[in-house]
């Protein structure tokens, strides 16, 4: 006997966040159903990761790559702060997240949204045997790791903008845990770092911008720069621009987001 099940309807949107310009900004789809749900990736537009929100007076909100789920992400934080408030789920300045992170907020800051992010503290440690190897590297100014990923510092920004990991060896290298940060002071004088973010083992060999890496990166440059906010450069194919300020034990990020595609699925 063959029961026929009724189509579902699902409203999507396509968001782009963190860049200025709407062409170069990281893509976060939405679906919407009684909560907004989860977001995948295409193989042409990868999708560092997706989210899922459920309703009350504030929002929990998880995050997903294509493989695994994350402690924190900052582009789908952005992009589900603005879904919230474009679609008036949201009223007030403020939007409070209950995640595996904590409570983060986002705040609206004129046409910007400014996220309030842990900081997240390095120690120095010896890198894993193959790790250097599996970056392209033979040498490194400093290795340290926090609860999340690994945190490389290289003699120039042009060694960060060069490389060429061997991903299937970082996936080995890394094990649990989530990526590799490689970073430099800029060569620019408009930004201070540049940095690039590899988590071949989360299912992206590397993520285009990368805000919770930021979260390390700020308490690691603060002190090196001699300044709170930082001008910071993540160096992938896409490219992406952050301005990041480290307050005491929290960093804010500040970037801007846009619906650039709406519609609705049948499932």
């Amino acid at each position: 006997m063959h029961e026929q099940c009724p189509d579902l309807h699902r409203r999507f949107l396509y968001i782009c966040a963190v860049r200025r310009q709407p062409r170069r900004r990281l893509p976060a789809g939405r679906t919407q159903r009684d909560h907004l749900d989860a977001a995948h990736r295409s193989r042409d537009e990868p999708v560092g990761d997706g989210v899922s929100l459920a309703p009350r007076r504030e929002f929990e909100l998880r995050w997903f790559t294509p493989k695994v789920e994350v402690d924190l992400c900052g582009h789908a934080t952005l992009a589900s702060a603005h879904v919230l408030w474009q679609t008036g789920r949201a009223r007030g300045e403020t939007i409070a997240f209950h995640t595996r992170s904590g409570v983060l907020t986002a705040a609206r800051r004129g046409d910007a949204i400014e996220l309030d992010f842990p900081a997240l503290e390095r120690r120095k440690t010896e890198p894993p045997v193959g790790l250097l190897g599996a970056l392209g590297l033979s040498r490194a100014l400093f290795v340290g790791a926090n609860q999340h990923d690994y945190l490389v510092e290289v003699e120039s920004a042009e060694t960060v903008r060069s490389l060429q990991p061997d991903f299937p060896r970082l996936r080995e290298v890394t094990g649990s845990v989530r990526g590799v940060i490689v970073t430099a002071r800029s060569d620019e004088q408009r930004r201070d770092i540049i940095s690039r973010f590899f988590a071949p083992g989360a299912g992206i060999d590397e993520d285009p911008v990368t805000g919770s890496a930021h979260c390390a990166l700020a308490p690691y440059w603060a002190p090196k720069l001699g300044k709170n906010e930082i001008r910071a450069y993540q160096a992938s194919a896409r490219g992406g621009e952050l301005l990041v300020t480290l307050r005491g034990d929290r960093v804010n990020l500040l970037g801007k987001a846009a619906t650039i595609l709406e519609g609705t699925l049948v499932v």
